[in-house]
């Protein structure tokens, strides 16, 4: 019977253990591999976020940055109360960015949250502003994060492995736990991770008072922009399928 090498036994029960990281994503059945507490991921999210905050060109006054505070407080109200034991813990604070090239907007683990001015002629009204800040908490609350770190941290993994390993049936071992757990096919699970942050988002925006049926339209905005898709969309489901998706979900 083949050994195996002790570097190759090492990679196999790392990439085993793991789903002792196994976690429910709040608002929703599916679990996730996540091997980080959420206290880690706040640390880390608000050490990001002041790390970005040293170089950002802040707006501090005018109606934008009243509308961006008034429409992020609603959220983070709306967050507490629909998953107070992930956002309950969160400290919410979102600023507004000057940059006219950026249509973008993000929330870190714990809670901080930015808009960037470019986005703004697509939200162009507080449902709009509220269907992508609900997306955005939506992430920090599904703690996509915490599970796109974890899977970096697998994926770094399985790649040492397969560049040591000489054996096909050790490559196979590799590529086999690399698929049992997900490590391919990124796109299409950074795809699965944008939807789910769409359906939260649009409870989250319906809970805070906004009305959810602006979110078809803003999507519709955004992506009939042309030219090479905005930020905000480089890893979202299609256009048509965001909306499909989005309309099934809407209130009667």
């Amino acid at each position: 019977m083949t050994m195996r090498s002790p570097w190759l036994v090492a990679l196999i029960a790392a990439v085993t253990i793991l789903p002792v990281g196994c976690r429910q994503v709040s608002g929703t059945d599916r679990r996730q591999l996540n091997a980080y507490e959420l206290d880690d991921e706040i640390h880390l999210g608000d050490a990001a976020f002041e790390e970005i905050l040293r170089s950002a060109d802040l707006v501090r006054s005018g109606l934008d940055f009243e509308r961006v505070r008034r429409v992020a407080k609603r959220i983070a109200a709306a967050a507490r109360r629909l998953h107070p034991e992930v956002a309950g813990r969160f400290d919410w604070e979102v600023v507004l960015i000057e940059d006219d090239e950026v249509a973008n907007a993000w929330a870190l683990p714990g809670g901080k949250m930015a808009v960037y001015t470019g986005i703004l002629p697509y939200t162009r009204n507080d449902d709009g502003l509220a269907a992508v800040l609900g997306h955005e908490a939506a992430h920090a609350i599904a703690r996509h994060g915490g599970e796109n770190m974890t899977r970096q941290r697998l994926a770094g993994l399985v790649a040492i492995g397969a560049a040591l390993a000489s054996d096909p049936g050790d490559r196979e071992l590799v590529s086999g736990a690399a698929t049992a757990y997900g490590l391919l096919g990124e796109p299409a699970f950074s795809r699965a991770q944008e939807s789910e942050a769409d359906e939260l988002g649009l409870f989250l925006a319906a809970d805070a008072g906004y009305d959810p049926r602006e979110a078809v339209s803003l999507w519709q905005r955004m992506a009939e922009r042309g030219g090479e898709p905005l930020e905000f969309l480089s890893t979202h489901p299609n256009s048509e399928t965001r909306v499909r998706r989005l309309e099934a979900l809407m209130p009667l």
